[in-house]
């Protein structure tokens, strides 16, 4: 059957890598299937899905059910070209009637296979299932929509459930920060796009080659789409022109120095830069993961007292332990510090051949250092745009 990703691919290192679809979309699609299934006691087969990325799915309902009061079914899991260890697990949603009444109400679980939060800091709060935010939207969005096709006032009850999640779960970061028994339900844009090395490195290159080619001497980069979001709440930005290098910010560096651009802003979250600050220039997690080890030994250097140091480097998440840093008044200083260390290692990657701007901030806190001159550089950039002041 066609899904609706049918001749809608990328291109990467002379590549056509097929996309896929995310945990998060099946959840919401297997939501949908179900809530119709319930209003109408009819097996569903096949459900259309919007999705935020702008791609409609077409996709299939597999192992339907209808007994006791409640529909269930399931979706299976598609990755495209991109390798992840969750192509082909079925996604289970099973909803069912809550309490009659005027308003409507979709209430959202997780079963077997869904991680549960058990430490602070994460999107979720402790003792949530670990869907996060977008395929919960996209969830209630879905129920919702069939609620009102079918003029039904009141609660549905969806809880997802993912069999093969729970040893899945074995093979992620997810004990490791604080998700038990099982995995997350994720999705930003609910479309999977590749992500091999390779591949992502060639084609950050042929966008930084396309911006040189046309008469570009400076960038403003961001890792991914947290700092593409604080660029376009705090600046007046054509994000087109800026440019996403991933993970790999030493390659990004290299190649700037290569094609002789003259200069770069970086806008990043705490959470990827934290790891430059101890000279990490990959910062996937596969590849390098001293968070809190990095922040807890500049807390250090700041003066911290011993009990918030191990608070920090028990935190799940940067922005826990900037909070536990803040409430014992050593954020501040602590930042100093780490951005110091930031700049000595970018302007070592670059040889000292680029002017370099680093914002750093974190979703909780704003702004939480910088160096360089950030506007003076941002004007350099054709990202600028002057009208929007």
């Amino acid at each position: 059957m066609n899904t609706g990703l049918e001749g809608k691919y990328v291109i990467k290192n002379n590549k056509k890598l097929a996309l896929g679809y995310t945990t998060g979309s099946c959840a919401a699609a297997a939501s949908k299937a179900a809530a119709i299934m319930l209003l109408t006691n009819k097996i569903v087969h096949f459900i259309e899905l919007p999705t935020p990325k702008g791609i409609p799915l077409s996709l299939e309902i597999l192992d339907a059910t209808l007994e006791n009061g409640a529909a269930s079914c399931a979706v299976k899991k598609y990755s495209g070209d991109d390798p992840d260890v969750t192509n082909g697990i079925l996604v289970y949603a099973k909803a069912s009637f809550g309490n009659i009444g005027e308003e409507r109400n979709v209430l959202i679980d997780g079963g077997v296979g869904v991680g549960r939060i058990t430490k602070p800091g994460l999107e979720q709060p402790v003792g949530a299932a670990a869907i996060n935010k977008v395929p919960r939207q996209m969830i209630t969005e879905s129920v919702i929509e069939v609620m009102e096709e079918y003029d039904y006032y009141g609660e549905i009850f969806v809880e997802i459930s993912i069999p093969e999640g729970v040893e899945l779960a074995k093979k992620t970061f997810n004990p490791r920060l604080g998700i038990e028994c099982g995995i997350s339900v994720l999705g930003t844009s609910g479309i999977v796009e590749p992500m091999s090395e390779e591949a992502l490195i060639a084609s950050i290159r042929l966008e930084m080659q396309m911006h040189r080619n046309n008469g570009a001497e400076y960038l403003v980069i961001s890792p991914g789409n947290y700092g593409t979001a604080y660029l376009s709440q705090n600046f007046p930005i054509n994000l087109e022109k800026s440019v996403k290098c991933s993970n790999f910010l030493g390659e990004t560096i290299d190649m700037a120095v290569e094609m002789e651009y003259k200069g770069i802003l970086f806008v990043s979250h705490i959470g990827k830069f934290i790891k430059v600050a101890g000279g990490i220039m990959n910062t996937h997690s596969r590849c390098a993961d001293s968070r809190m080890e990095i922040l807890t030994a500049n807390a250090l250097r700041a003066g911290a007292p011993a009990d918030a140091l191990r608070d920090v480097l028990d935190a799940v998440t940067t922005d826990e332990g900037l909070s536990i840093l803040k409430q014992h008044g050593y954020l501040e200083k602590t930042m100093k510090y780490v951005m110091e260390k930031i700049e000595f290692y970018l302007n070592n990657r670059a040889y000292h051949n680029l002017e370099l701007a680093i914002l750093v901030f974190s979703n909780e806190l704003g702004e939480l250092g910088r160096f360089g001159d950030v506007e003076g550089l941002l004007r350099k950039t054709d990202a600028w745009r002057e009208e929007t002041l």
